[in-house]
C-alpha cells in the first residue's frame, strides 16, 4: 500500500524512465488550497469521506514546480514553478492559503542540469505558478512554448500575471499547436477549460506513454471526482469534459499520468475497482527488479535513488 502520509505531503524530487528519455519532477514549493472553495459544490461530508487529502490545517498540498524531460544530452521543461516569492495565508481568501516557491533552480542543479542547458520551457498555461522563473530571465536559450489560443486570449484570465510577466515570456516566447511535436516525443495537447489556451503535453517513448496535465487536473481527489466544478477554471463545462477524457485514457495500458499538484502521489495512473475510480501511485515501498513478462514497466526512483517498480502488479494493476 501506498504510505498514508504522501497524499497530503509536499512532493520531491522523483524521476522515471520512459523508454529513452529520463523524467524528473523539479520541485519549487507549494501552496495549500482550501477544499470547499476550490470545490465549491462539495460538502463537509465530501472531505469526511475525503480527508486522507488533507493536511492538518484541513488544505489539500498542492506541489509546485517543474517536469525535466531529458534525452540523451538534450533538456526541456514542462512549466516553470512559483519564482523565489512567498505569500503568507490570507484568512480572508477562500481558495487558497500560503503559497511559497524558490526552490526550482537549487533541484534543477540536483538533478545535474544547468539553466543554461534547457533548451525549451513549455508552459501549460498563464499562471504565476507556473510561469514564476520563466519572465526572470534565467533560462537564456530556452524557447518558451505557449499553445497558440492561450497567448490570443491572453487578457481573458490570469489578472494577477502583470503585463511585466508577460514581457518577459514574450521575448522569448513561441507559440504551438495542438499535436506539434515540439521535443523527442513530447506533444502539445490542447485541453481547455480551466484557461481558455490550457495545454496538457503527451510524452510518448515505444510503447509508453504518460500525459503531463498542467492544471487540467488539480489533485488526485479529481480522479475519482472528475464532475466537480472547480471554482478557479474559467469555462467549468469544458473543464469537466476534459477531466473525463483524462480519466478514461488514464486506463488504457501503458498510459501514465503526471499530475504536478498531486502532493506526493504525482506518477499514477486511474483504475476502476467494483465501479470506483481512483488514482493509483506506485508504491514506494515495492523495491526489486521489474517483471521481465511486463512490457510497459517504468523504473521511478525518489530523492534518495531509491528505486521502485512502476507496473508490477503489487504496485499497479
Amino acid at each position: 500500500m501506498v504510505a498514508e502520509h504522501r497524499w497530503n505531503a509536499v512532493a520531491g524530487i522523483r524521476s522515471i524512465e520512459l523508454g529513452d528519455l529520463r523524467i524528473s519532477y523539479v520541485p519549487d514549493g507549494a501552496v495549500g488550497l482550501k477544499p470547499r472553495g476550490w470545490f465549491p459544490e462539495t460538502s463537509e461530508d465530501d472531505w469526511r469521506e475525503h480527508a486522507h487529502y488533507l493536511d492538518d490545517a484541513g488544505e489539500l498540498v498542492a506541489s509546485i514546480g517543474g517536469l525535466l524531460v531529458e534525452h540523451g544530452s538534450r533538456a526541456m521543461l514542462i512549466d516553470a514553478g512559483f519564482g523565489p516569492e512567498t505569500h503568507p495565508a490570507d484568512p480572508e481568501n477562500p481558495i487558497i492559503g500560503a503559497l511559497r516557491g524558490g526552490e526550482l533552480l537549487e533541484n534543477l542543479t540536483a538533478l545535474g542540469r544547468a539553466p543554461e542547458e534547457v533548451e525549451a520551457v513549455a508552459i501549460t498555461h498563464l499562471h504565476t505558478d507556473h510561469i514564476g522563473w520563466a519572465h526572470r530571465g534565467v533560462f537564456p536559450a530556452a524557447r518558451f512554448l505557449l499553445a497558440e489560443p492561450e497567448w490570443k486570449l491572453r487578457d481573458q484570465h490570469a489578472p494577477d500575471v502583470t503585463d511585466e510577466m508577460l514581457a518577459g515570456v514574450e521575448a522569448q516566447l513561441e507559440t504551438v499547436h495542438d499535436g506539434q511535436e515540439v521535443f523527442p516525443g513530447v506533444r502539445v495537447r490542447y485541453s481547455a477549460g480551466h484557461t481558455p489556451g490550457h495545454a496538457s503535453y503527451a510524452i510518448t517513448s515505444g510503447d509508453q506513454r504518460l500525459i503531463v496535465f498542467g492544471d487540467a487536473l488539480h489533485s488526485a481527489v479529481q480522479i475519482s471526482n472528475p464532475t466537480w466544478p472547480v471554482q478557479v477554471d474559467v469555462d467549468q463545462e469544458q473543464a469537466i469534459r476534459t477531466r473525463q477524457d483524462l480519466v478514461r485514457e488514464l486506463h488504457e495500458p501503458g498510459t501514465i499520468g503526471f499530475g504536478g499538484h498531486f502532493a506526493d502521489v504525482q506518477f499514477g495512473r486511474a483504475i476502476t475497482d467494483s465501479g470506483t475510480t481512483r488514482w493509483h501511485p506506485p508504491d514506494l515501498t515495492a523495491c526489486g527488479a521489474c517483471d521481465p513478462r511486463c512490457r510497459s514497466c517504468f523504473a521511478v526512483a525518489d530523492r534518495t535513488g531509491r528505486k521502485f517498480n512502476g507496473n508490477r502488479t503489487s504496485d499497479f494493476h
